[in-house]
């Protein structure tokens, strides 16, 4: 019976998805909603989770860091960091079933947190858009036969190469007219010209239409505006009833692209040379050495950290849509580890197909691998020509790339507009994700222009790096610290129920002091190792440095400001008021009366008011108050 309304005993069972509804056939929480079903809570992490760098960014740290070592080192992290955090943030999240600035009633001090998240979601929802548009910009390009970036066109100069330009070192003397068919030139005496293949050209002159610099603005790119404003208009139309409409789609956009990175890994097994690609990204090329260094694991932690979108707001909006005895650890646990296996899956499918490629043109793999867009949108593309039937390769991983990159996107703008939801319930949340899908639209046109990737890689730069670091920083040191960890386990466990001191004796090591070091010694080591920033070896003017600082500067003013505000708001002398203000608020608790039990109740909130009241009137007036 306690699961209509009665106060459960501690060894209660805990509700399964086949157990009747705790309010009525539909929502338990009418007022904010539900996911409809589990599966699409699950698909919609895992959408959430499969982002962009499991495709073009894992397989190349992969690759650098000796392969098999930085997979060692990958799930090592995961484990002591990763699935923690991850733990963490859905179970706050899915406790006060409220969004990522809500949730700070439990620590108001630091509410500016939450609002810091949602900037840092935001600004990074900007600049994410453009990138999905570029991915559909080459999936448009892609119907075409053969692909516009196979050869050498009317778009290219006198610099572009449809092959390597190779020339043989015989005796001092170039041999020009030696080509890779004439296999007597030794290894030692080869020299490649540094040309430019079209598939390079046709991303920084048709695609991008690049300027020289950033302070070269430049006309907006509008076959890439019209692509920002379809992926605009589809993330609306997907969000336009929130989880209700978004958790439909997930059904494809999360599965889809496991079907892609099937379909391609298998087509690029039975390429030849595919073979030295995958001893290159885990196979001969590991080399545990590795392991004792520490760029290693700082690279590994920071792609865990990126790749599960942790303290963004997205793990915290996405568990706050779910039921209140959800199992969010077995949850997290799972979606945890089916992101990392599909960053390996996507490092097969990606060598694989450049182990081909640099069989094809003679050359070691390792001057075709690149980092990030020039994986995607240069090498890997170069690649899809060498396939028969090009162009249905070439639209499978670009439509891939789009799917994957919108599931991000959802969550991003899902975690602005459910804060935004949760401040003003009234609006028609249609009103609030179009609203925002606008917004966002607009404040990307300025990344489409000819001098948009220099904006997108200095927003990359200084938003999803150490910004989100110091967010998390923050995040696990006001839970686990200031909020007592023995409370927050207490809240888990009228979630889940009574579980053992073992279960707890891991959790408490991870939060209290595995997960704040290792998050600090990123954190220091990310600061320490900053590199210039620049974009194809054009590096980035003083003034949009400065205007990149101010960025994450946006992100993280909101937390000494609401820490004043807050200050300022409270009663008594500093030290009362800082105690006041690092204590919950009456608002912290479960959003619905039948699951706050006892510790929660409306009585006990009553007796902690009264008691509160009497401390003030019998505390002595400060020393200063009459100034």
């Amino acid at each position: 019976m306690w699961k209509y309304g009665i106060n459960p005993p501690k060894d209660a069972p805990i509700l399964t998805d086949q157990d009747p509804p705790t309010v009525d056939a539909g929502d338990e929480n009418p007022e904010r909603g539900n996911w409809t079903n589990k599966t699409e809570y699950m698909l919609s992490l895992t959408g959430y989770a499969i982002g962009l760098g499991n495709i073009w960014r894992f397989p190349y740290l992969t690759y650098k860091h000796g392969g098999g070592a930085f997979v060692i080192a990958y799930f090592i992290i995961l484990v002591l960091f990763g699935i923690p955090l991850y733990f963490l943030e859905s179970a706050i999240g899915q406790f006060s079933s409220q969004g990522p600035v809500n949730v700070w009633r439990a620590v108001p001090l630091l509410q500016g947190v939450g609002v810091g998240m949602n900037f840092a979601s935001g600004l990074i929802s900007i600049y994410y858009n453009v990138i999905v548009s570029y991915g559909l910009f080459y999936l448009f390009a892609s119907f075409q036969s053969p692909l516009p970036w196979a050869t050498c066109q009317s778009w290219s100069d006198e610099c572009c190469s449809d092959t390597p330009l190779v020339y043989c070192n015989i005796s001092g003397a170039f041999a020009a007219n030696w080509t890779q068919e004439n296999r007597t030139c030794a290894p030692s005496d080869k020299m490649r010209l540094q040309a430019q293949s079209p598939s390079e050209q046709y991303w920084d002159r048709v695609a991008l239409q690049r300027s020289s610099g950033i302070e070269e603005t430049g006309p907006i790119v509008w076959h890439l505006a019209l692509c920002l404003l379809l992926s605009s208009t589809v993330t609306a139309l997907v969000l336009i009833k929130g989880i209700k409409s978004s958790g439909k789609v997930m059904y494809f956009t999360s599965l889809f692209p496991y079907v892609a990175l099937v379909i391609l890994l298998i087509r690029g097994m039975t390429l030849e040379g595919a073979r030295d690609g995958i001893h290159f990204f885990i196979g001969a090329q590991t080399n545990l050495t590795k392991l004792m260094e520490a760029e290693l694991w700082k690279d590994a932690a920071a792609q865990t950290t990126f790749s599960l979108g942790i303290a963004c707001g997205g793990l915290v909006t996405l568990a706050s849509y779910g039921k209140f005895h959800n199992n969010m650890f077995i949850d997290s646990v799972a979606i945890c580890f089916v992101n990392h296996a599909t960053s390996i899956l996507a490092g097969f499918a990606i060598f694989s197909v450049l182990g081909h490629m640099s069989h094809s043109y003679q050359v070691p793999i390792g001057e075709v691998v690149k980092d990030g867009f020039g994986l995607a949108f240069i090498v890997y593309a170069e690649a899809l020509t060498k396939l028969p039937i090009s162009s249905l390769w070439s639209i499978l991983f670009f439509f891939m790339l789009f799917t994957v990159g919108l599931d991000t996107q959802f969550a991003n703008i899902e975690v602005v507009s459910t804060t935004i939801f949760d401040a003003f319930p009234k609006y028609k949340r249609a009103y609030i994700s179009v609203g925002c899908s606008i917004i966002n639209f607009l404040l990307g046109l300025p990344l489409v222009t000819t001098a948009g990737i220099y904006w997108v890689t200095l927003m990359d730069d200084f938003i999803s790096t150490w910004v989100i670091l110091i967010l998390a920083v923050m995040e696990i040191i006001s839970f686990c610290y200031i909020y007592d960890l023995n409370r927050l386990i207490e809240d888990i466990e009228m979630m889940l129920g009574k579980k053992s001191f073992w279960f707890w004796l891991w959790w408490r090591a991870c939060w209290f002091v595995i997960s704040p070091c290792i998050l600090l010694g990123i954190l220091a080591w990310s600061l320490k190792s900053s590199e210039p920033h620049n974009y194809g070896g054009v590096k980035l003017s003083a003034w949009a440095v400065a205007l990149g600082w101010c960025l994450p500067a946006l992100a993280l003013i909101w937390i000494p400001i609401i820490a004043v505000y807050k200050l300022s708001r409270a009663e008594g002398n500093l030290w009362k008021r800082l105690k006041s203000t690092c204590s919950p608020s009456e608002d912290w608790c479960p959003f619905l009366d039948i699951h706050r039990g006892e510790r929660y109740s409306k009585e006990r909130c009553q007796k902690k008011r009264e008691q509160k009241a009497a401390d003030h009137e019998q505390m002595p007036m400060p020393v200063f108050s009459g100034l």
